[in-house]
């Protein structure tokens, strides 16, 4: 098939069929973006005569401009998708992108993550009118997991009171259950008895914004980065360090991790797909290191202490 074809009809056609099998809007606005410049790149050649030669041209001109290992996989994967979206509805016969292999990536650093007291500090500064919405939001995140992404879809239907549960639809459109501790199913009743009415009434999300819409993920990230902000002030060893919303599930996981919670478990806690993914948080930091070496003293021989050993 070598037909030639507006892109602003390919994009559209991505765009359909992206929401279609679920990918997130903020997914869904990267792989547009990078398809968009790809398509740009390659013209005005058509997509029948479009080569592997041709997405890695692409690519590499991404890296020269400064993309790093993460950046230049997206844009493969947005690339590789965009096609099979094609080859799905007859606009092209061949996926030029397939058999391109992914940069590895680094996974040995293990990411920032608050230590208890600073979390403490965190979320005893969340104050205001939204206060007992926003202080669960971020329990869930710092004591669930749960994703920005997750906390936005969350449903009043998805939380168990009775049995303590929470149904959490993540990533891959798939669901997980997390057992919650009493004090974070207190504090998520008092949530729903003060939720703002919805202006819709068939709306059933937990989180409300002021608006009376489901909140959004930017204005969960937003409230987080106000206080993130405040907290900086208070804390000297917090300057010059980049925090985000983001911050609090790893801080999840490196707790977990560092409470002894097998890998296994974890993997099923987080949400994650591959195992690999979850294995960063089992490298702990040089302090974990130098506490758990701190609790076995070795006993040197009385003889070498007394300088007689040979």
């Amino acid at each position: 098939m070598d037909r030639m074809y507006p892109d602003e009809e390919l994009l559209e056609l991505f765009d359909i069929w992206m929401k279609d099998q679920g990918f997130t809007a903020q997914t869904q606005k990267a792989y547009l973006g990078d398809v968009r410049l790809f398509l740009a790149a390659v013209a005005p050649k058509s997509l029948g005569k479009l080569e592997a030669l041709d997405v890695m041209r692409f690519l590499t001109q991404m890296r020269q401009g400064g993309a790093g290992d993460s950046t230049r996989n997206r844009y493969l994967s947005s690339i590789r998708t965009f096609f099979n979206a094609l080859i799905e509805h007859k606009y092209a016969d061949n996926n030029p992108a397939l058999h391109l292999k992914k940069s590895k990536v680094e996974r040995n650093s293990l990411p920032s993550y608050l230590d208890e007291h600073v979390l403490s500090a965190f979320l005893e500064s969340i104050e205001g009118k939204y206060q007992i919405r926003n202080v669960a939001m971020f329990l869930l995140m710092s004591y669930a997991g749960l994703r920005v992404s997750e906390l936005h879809r969350l449903n009043i239907a998805d939380f168990n009171r009775s049995s303590h549960m929470l149904q959490v639809y993540g990533k891959g459109r798939k669901w997980r259950s997390v057992p919650l501790p009493e004090s974070l199913v207190q504090i998520l009743i008092m949530a729903l008895n003060e939720r703002i009415d919805p202006r819709k009434t068939v709306e059933q999300a937990f989180f409300v914004s002021q608006f009376g819409r489901r909140i959004s993920t930017r204005m969960i990230q937003k409230i987080a980065e106000a206080n993130f902000a405040q907290l900086k002030t208070e804390f000297s060893e917090l300057q010059g360090k980049s925090f985000s919303s983001h911050k609090l599930r790893h801080t999840f996981a490196t707790m977990q991790v560092i409470a002894g919670t097998d890998i296994r478990t974890l993997q099923e806690l987080l949400g994650h797909a591959s195992i690999q993914t979850t294995q960063i948080y089992t490298h702990v930091g040089d302090k974990q290191k130098q506490e758990a070496m701190n609790r076995v003293v070795p006993k040197l021989p009385k003889s070498v202490l007394r300088g007689t050993g040979g």
